[in-house]
């Protein structure tokens, strides 16, 4: 009986049956058990079938989650098939080298749980690939690889995006060594990242490459392995020959290894090497994996459809499993009924333990799904933003108790910022704090001048220019017990780099139930009004892109006390749930001192004493007995609300009550209605974009949250980009804007 020639999971899986059945007779044993297998191999007999057997599993697994998704129980195809050489890599590494690993890796997954017998692989993937509540390490949010007590960190989507991480863990293994804090991993881990040859390609990839061979150049221990496991294909767009090995094979500062990942042998020699040579050097090493690719991309994928059928024939021909099952057959280790009888035994076993597992629960509600998401101890995370038992360490921070700042006049926003880094990292010896030109120039604005001096090269240093690069070293500190507080030193910059924020580094509680966390405190110098000088590099206010990402706090301070005690707050949040925290820091308020007139000093604060945080969430309010107007806004909104409020008592009368939001997500919700109850009209002041900015929320939670008829209205940036020099000042709210949409709300001019 033929089969469905765009059925190729069911003709690869009937192509190794038959080349068994075809084994004329049961060859000569050549290799016994505990003997190379070849010549100069460090492999034995009895390691070759267990690699073998963790390739079978792998198959199996593949073959299943095609039988489940026909039966809409499964919800994920894209397989190992092909990619089983793999498997070499989770017997050589340890299970604390921290993996960040391929989507094709399962039997790179199931041999690495060799080293915990307790872990049944076949169990834990089936569970995953039916979106099951049990799956042991994204709960049913994503079919994924990952494993906590194997130190497999899981990735969703592989394209590139994991690679910056893997080597900022690899960095930061030794560097907590180096500060004398004690790493997760033993100090002589190695971390491995895989990926396809379509990946490197891809402009994060490139930069994680050119950070890890850059450390080289600096004496910075980088123990990376970069695994490409190069199937020739990415989707349907082909790798043109030669191209990985032309790329990557001569360059200066990166190790290279080129196995057969088909022959597993070879595979294992060579890997074997790449290993060491990584953990002995603690360099970046780039394992070249040659593989090929069975059964489409996915489930979904129809191959045929872009590759001929000889093609697609002769790569099935290729199967690496019909090389090991030769090569075993070769060595006389197994007759061929034997290797039969494994294979269809197998397939006995993940059938009946996927019957098992479809009946395992699901997630039920909205309420299970997020509550990885954006862990939150309010009464731990306000008495760690409070805790004040380091006096000594800031007296030494600070180089005197007569220096403390609480006991100096009061600073501006950057002067206040300044102080609270000191105070941080006086408070978490573990904290890091780095980014471009944070060290000796002290930052673009001066705003962590001295720091270098005071904590040392180890803590303070300077990056390189890519933010993909400093948001994936703060992950990868994360993940090595340290505190990462990294700088972007522009809002626009970030953008560069939003995935790492929004895909990686705020996704891995939730695909992980918590069991791995990357906390940081991310601060962005941001927004505008600064006099019309950078355009839209300089004067971003596009907040809409981090208000979307999930489980991310957003603070933005107008005024350098409150900054000061929400960052105290922003690194308890990092520091007890392991939270992401982006710390907007508005460049135009850096170093004002004035408020209403020069030199009036209204807008200089005393630095607020050890034990003073700014709860999460918890706005501020100006003139709370004001009932006549209440205006909501946040960063430089604040200021200019201010002057406009004096506008409008000494020229209509109007008493306006200012709520500075200071925290953009979450919203102070009982703070805005409140307000919006007792004054009866609300004007929202969002220097962000008109749509998609931070006013919106403010104008739902009003009408969702109250009965009573409120009027409101907005005053923000324009739907634009923020052009040079003084046609900045067109497009973002001003004095005169908020005191003309104040008189309107109020209807002041028909009075």
């Amino acid at each position: 009986m033929s089969l469905n020639i765009y059925n190729r999971a069911l003709i690869v899986d009937r192509a190794f049956r038959e080349m068994l059945e075809d084994v004329a007779s049961p060859p000569p044993r050549a290799v016994r058990p505990d003997d190379p297998v070849r010549p100069g191999s460090p492999l034995t007999g009895r390691e070759l079938l267990e690699l073998f057997d963790s390739q079978i599993v792998a198959r199996h697994l593949d073959l299943m989650s095609r039988v489940l998704r026909a039966r809409d129980l499964g919800f994920y195809t894209i397989g190992s098939a092909g990619h089983e050489g793999n498997v070499v890599l989770g017997r050589l590494t340890r299970a604390t080298d921290p993996a960040f690993p391929h989507y094709r890796s399962g039997a790179f997954m199931v041999e690495r749980s060799r080293h915990r017998p307790e872990i049944d692989a076949v169990r834990d993937a089936l569970l995953a690939l039916v979106a099951s509540a049990d799956d042991p390490i994204a709960g049913g949010r994503h079919k994924i690889w990952g494993s906590a007590p194997l130190w497999v960190l899981p990735q969703t989507s592989t394209i590139a995006s994991h690679l910056p991480k893997a080597v900022g863990m690899a960095i930061g293994i030794r560097r907590a060594v180096k500060m004398g804090i004690r790493p997760p991993v033993p100090r002589d881990s190695l971390v491995l990242c895989s990926f396809g040859d379509a990946s490197v390609n891809h402009s994060t990839a490139l930069g994680a490459f050119g950070s890890a061979v850059r450390a080289v150049y600096q004496q910075i221990a980088c123990p990376v392995l970069f695994v490409c496991e190069d199937n020739g294909l990415g989707i349907s767009v082909r790798t043109p020959d030669g191209w990985v090995e032309d790329a990557f094979g001569r360059r200066p500062g990166l190790k290279y290894f080129k196995a057969d990942g088909l022959d597993v042998v070879e595979a294992h020699r060579v890997a074997r090497q790449a290993v060491e040579w990584c953990r002995t050097h603690a360099r970046p090493t780039f394992l070249h994996l040659t593989c090929v690719r069975l059964m489409g991309h996915a489930g979904t994928d129809v191959e045929l459809e872009y590759r001929p059928l000889e093609e697609v024939e002769a790569t099935e021909a290729r199967d690496p499993l019909l090389r090991t099952a030769r090569i075993v057959l070769d060595a006389g280790l197994m007759t061929a009924s034997e290797i039969l009888e494994r294979y269809e035994a197998t397939r006995g076993r993940v059938q009946q333990e996927a019957e098992r597992v479809v009946g395992r629960p699901r997630l039920r509600s909205a309420a299970e799904v997020v509550a990885p998401l954006a862990p939150y101890s309010p009464d731990a995370v306000r008495a760690e933003a409070a805790r004040d038992d380091y006096r000594e360490r800031r007296i030494a921070a600070f180089e005197g108790e007569d220096k403390l700042p609480e006991r100096g006049s009061p600073r501006h926003l950057a002067g206040q910022i300044n102080a609270a880094l000191v105070d941080l990292m006086a408070k978490y010896p573990e904290s890091l704090l780095f980014g471009e030109d944070v060290a000796q120039k002290g930052g673009v604005y001066h705003v962590t001048a001295h720091l270098l001096r005071r904590f040392g090269p180890s803590r303070v240093f300077n990056t390189i220019l890519d933010e993909q690069t400093i948001l994936g070293l703060a992950q990868g500190l994360g993940y090595c017990g340290l505190l990462p507080l990294p700088e972007i030193q522009y809002l626009a910059y970030l953008h560069n780099a939003g995935d790492q924020i929004r895909g990686e580094a705020c996704s891995m509680q939730f695909f992980s139930k918590g069991q791995f966390r990357n906390p940081m405190v991310l601060r962005i110098a941001s927004l505008g009004y600064q006099k019309g000088f950078g355009g839209h590099f300089h004067n971003d206010n596009s907040v809409a892109a981090l208000r979307d990402v999930p489980g991310l706090a957003i603070a933005c301070p107008s005024r350098g006390d409150d900054a000061a005690a929400m960052l105290r707050t922003a690194a308890a949040l990092a520091k007890v749930d392991g939270r992401v925290v982006a710390f907007l820091e508005p460049i135009a308020l850096y170093h004002t001192k004035d408020l209403h007139a020069p030199k009036d000093g209204a807008w200089l604060y005393p630095y607020p004493e050890p034990g003073v945080a700014v709860p999460l969430g918890e706005g501020r309010t100006y003139d709370p007995g004001a009932r006549d107007l209440a205006i909501v806004t946040y960063g430089n909104g604040v200021p200019l609300a201010l002057r406009a409020a004096r506008t409008l008592v000494d020229r209509h009368g109007v008493a306006a009550r200012i709520v500075d939001r200071r925290w953009l997500n979450p919203l102070d919700v009982d703070l805005v209605l409140r307000a919006a109850r007792e004054c009866g009209r609300v004007l929202v002041v969002d220097e962000g974009r008109r749509t998609g900015g931070v006013g919106e929320a403010v104008v739902a939670a009003v009408a969702e949250g109250l009965d009573a008829a409120v009027r409101i209205r907005r005053v923000a940036g324009h739907d634009t980009y923020i052009p040079l020099g003084p046609a900045a000042n067109l497009v973002l709210p001003s004095e005169d804007g908020i005191v003309e949409a104040a008189v309107a709300l109020l209807d002041l001019a028909r009075r």
